[in-house]
Order: C-alpha cells, then structure tokens, then sequence
C-alpha cells in the first residue's frame, strides 16, 4: 500500500489528506484497527524513533506516551515499586510484564498530560501491556507486532474503533527529509545522532561522579529531546522521564514547567497522598485531578465546603507549603537534559529545587562559566555535550 487517504488533516477543515510514499514504495505499516488521523501518525512516527533509540540505548523495552507531537512521558521496563505501582494506579494488575512496566510509568509521570494519548511501544505488545492500555483514555497505539491475545483485547477497545498500527520495523527511511511550510519545500538530512556515552565524556565541573544509573538516565533524558518540540528540557529518575517541559520560547520557562511536573511526580508518592480518602466510585482521570489540585496552589478547588464531599469520604487536612517542601527535599540523584544550552545560572538553580545532580546539555553559552560556577555550588556534575537537538 503506497499511500493511506486520512480523514481529515491538523483540523476538520483541512481537506484532502493523506500519507503515502513518494519513492512509490509501500507504507512502512499497516493499520489492524480503527481509523488513525493525521495527529495520530505525527505522534506514532515520532514516538515509534524514540521508542527503538531507547530500546538500542539500553537493551530494555521502551514506551512513549505522546501528546500533540511531544512526548507526555517515557521509559524503560524496569520492575516498579509498590508506591509506583500506587501512584500510575496499576497496583490492581498483578505482576506486569517489563513492556507493561514501561508504558505505566511513561504514562503514570504527568497523567493529567498523558490522558487521551498515542502510545509507542519497542516491542510486540503483549496481553499484559494491551490490559494496561484498555483501561486508559488513549487515541491508540503502534508497535512492531502484537500477540494474538492482545491484539483481541485492543481491537475491543473504545467500541471497536481504537487505533492499532503495525510497523515494519526493518524500514528504514531516506537520508534526507522534507516537508513543506506556506507552499515552500524545506528539505534537510536527518538527524541520525546516536546517544551514546561518547557525548557523555566532556564533564565541565568539579564533581566528575557520574555512575552508570545516572548515563542512563541523562540518555533517556537526550532521546526523549531528540523527539520533544524545542524548547525542551526532561527531567529523569530511575528510567523514566518525571517532567519534560516542551516547546517554550524561553529555556527557563522549559525548566520551570519541567520540574514543577517532576515535583508533582514525587508529591503524588507522599503519604499525604496516597492516603487520601477517596471515595470509591471517583474515576482514576478525576482522581488525577484532584490529586493535582490538591498539591497545588488552587488546592481549595476540592478542599472548600462544598466541594471536598464530591471527592472524599472525609475532609483532607491541607497538604501546606512547608509540608510539601520538606517532602520535595526528598527528591535526589535526578538527571536532567536540556536541548540546547543554558544560557544562565538559574536555570541550575531551578534545576536543584527538584533534586537534579547530573546534567547534560551542548555548552557553548557565552555564561558558560556563570552555569559551571552554579553547578559547582551545588556539587552536580555536568556534562557538555557539544550536540544540539532542536526538533520542529
């Protein structure tokens, strides 16, 4: 099948559209379920490159959660804790599969940005991973393959009409891309980069501690940029990313939003937290929102008088601003990526609130030494990669 007729494109009023081949070569996939848009491929694509550079870079299984061209959340299939298992509300599944265990924790990091997402996976999907996706508002899915008994379970999904794309994953697209913006062809070669520990060598600052977990993390942070609108900066921690700020005009603004969505991911860990009284009936999407309104500033949204009844058997005592900052200085060992350089040093600073030790970024600000200085004052070790990863 060389081309694919689509719906509709970006919006209902953008008409015709379609995906084809302009070698005259066949599609690299094949839809086994459902209808998927012009979005949808722009997120499967997207997501599927980083899922397989994952998967090379660290031997795991690998899973993407992306929204609007960005990733919401990613990860490798490490085992979860039962607070982890907790808090992405997969403690009632049993034993997860390690492509299952991806996926909860690329979609259980910012659950409110994840809901209604297309997943990526770097492996044939399993029965344990297709019962996990079942149970969430997601668009769809595409990976390389998929078991018989999982394959069932999807296609039942959302009336039948779930998206399910296979990919050849063999395929391997031309050197060069192009795409067109106001009628005029823009072309360039791809952007092949392996993330390796190479870029990992040249580490600028006095603390030149740099264990293995934390190359892992800072490559999942680089190749989850390497996918993510730019601005872009991602926060990791133990496989997974834990706050990726996308697309902002300012690389402070990337690093803010990034780590107040680390800092929401630790918060939901708290005691505070999990013990929170909710009634039996409440959605886990309503749950995610109260959650998020409870540990943020609007927390009187569901604690007024009125109010907390629809959530909770109980009144919830207000989790405080001291509380949640003695909670947060818990937070440790962080890696944290960034796609291009830091300009200042308070990016550094924000970047401590939430625990970050490890840092890899390209260098080459004229303030670099205002950012090494930084650093050093709070013991990090930083990495200057030398690579740009601007993505549009």
């Amino acid at each position: 099948m060389n081309e694919l007729e689509l719906k509709y494109g970006c919006n209902p009023n953008q008409k015709p559209s379609r995906i084809f081949m302009e070698d005259g070569g066949d599609l690299p996939i094949t839809v086994l379920n459902g209808k998927p848009g012009y979005i949808n491929f722009l997120d499967a694509f997207n997501g599927w490159q980083l899922v397989r550079e994952l998967k090379k870079a660290t031997g795991l299984p690998a899973a993407t959660s992306f929204k609007h061209v960005s990733p919401a959340g990613a990860a490798v299939g490490l085992p979860l804790s039962e607070v982890e298992a907790r808090i992405y509300w997969v403690d009632d599944l049993g034993e997860l599969s390690p492509l299952a265990c991806a996926y909860a924790r690329a979609r259980g990091a910012d659950r409110m940005s994840s809901f209604g997402d297309f997943i990526s996976l770097s492996d044939v999907c399993d029965e344990s991973t297709a019962r996990l996706i079942k149970r969430e508002v997601s668009d769809g899915v595409i990976a390389p393959g998929y078991t018989d008994e999982a394959l069932a379970i999807l296609r039942a999904k959302k009336n039948g009409n779930y998206n399910v794309i296979r990919i050849d994953e063999s395929y391997v697209p031309a050197q060069v891309e192009r795409k067109q913006v106001f009628g005029i062809t823009f072309e360039q070669g791809r952007n092949e980069l392996n993330i390796d520990d190479e870029l990992l060598g040249n580490i600028v600052t006095d603390n030149r501690d740099l264990p293995e977990s934390a190359r892992i993390d800072l490559a999942i942070a680089l190749i989850t940029l390497k996918y993510t609108q730019s601005n872009s900066v991602c926060f990791v921690k133990g496989g997974q990313a834990i706050g990726i700020g996308a697309g902002q005009q300012s690389r402070i603004h990337c690093t803010r939003l990034a780590g107040s969505k680390a800092d929401n991911w630790y918060l939901r860990q708290s005691p505070r937290v999990l013990e929170l009284p909710f009634k039996s009936d409440i959605r886990r999407a309503d749950r995610d929102n109260t959650i998020d309104l409870y540990i943020g500033e609007d927390y009187m949204d569901v604690l007024a008088d009125g109010e907390w009844e629809k959530y909770f058997t109980e009144k919830p005592a207000v989790f405080t601003r001291e509380e949640k900052k003695e909670w947060l200085s818990g937070m440790k060992d962080v890696a944290l990526g960034s796609d291009a350089f830091f300009p200042f040093g308070d990016n550094i600073e924000r970047a401590h609130k939430s625990g970050v030790k490890y840092i890899a970024q390209p260098g080459g600000s004229v303030r670099d030494d205002n950012v090494i200085e930084t650093c050093n004052k709070y013991g990090m070790t930083m990495c200057f990669t030398g690579i740009r990863l601007f993505h549009h």
